[in-house]
């Protein structure tokens, strides 16, 4: 067996494994936010998007932006009316001196009733007269 081709791979080996050095580990960051590139922010973007399989719940205000103008309209004026309403109830429930007053008020569609619980604490409690539900809280003066 010929000396000289297994010489030339020992040193083939030696200097090859001598080019496999290992250098220090470098973090670059690819989010624009923790410092990456601005340029791949559209990228991350789009990606995140795509892969995204939440369904946006209903949140405030959203009800409205899925309506016709129409709808939209209808809906903020029945709020003034319903906000009006509570306005002229709690203005009769309500003494010269802007606090409570015990007693019942009756509108069309509810009875508010306001009891001192004693210690300055009273009790709003409304009625529903159509379905009979009730809701009350208690408020200190």
């Amino acid at each position: 067996m010929p000396i000289r081709p297994l010489i030339t791979f020992a040193c083939g080996v030696l200097l090859w494994n001598g080019a496999a050095c290992a250098t220090e580990l470098v973090y670059v960051p690819v989010n624009p936010n923790f410092g990456g590139s601005p340029l791949n922010g559209p990228g991350l973007l789009a990606s995140a998007s795509a892969t995204n399989k939440h369904v946006a719940q209903g949140g405030p205000g959203s009800s409205l932006l899925n309506q016709s103008p129409l709808a939209q309209f209808n809906q903020t004026l029945e709020r003034m009316v319903l906000s009006q309403l509570a306005t002229s109830a709690t203005s009769k429930l309500m003494g010269p001196d802007g606090k409570l007053v015990p007693g019942s008020f009756s509108t069309e569609n509810f009875i508010i009733t306001v009891t001192d619980l004693g210690g300055g604490v009273l009790r709003v409690t409304t009625t529903d007269k159509a379905t009979g539900a009730v809701t009350s809280f208690e408020v200190s003066q």
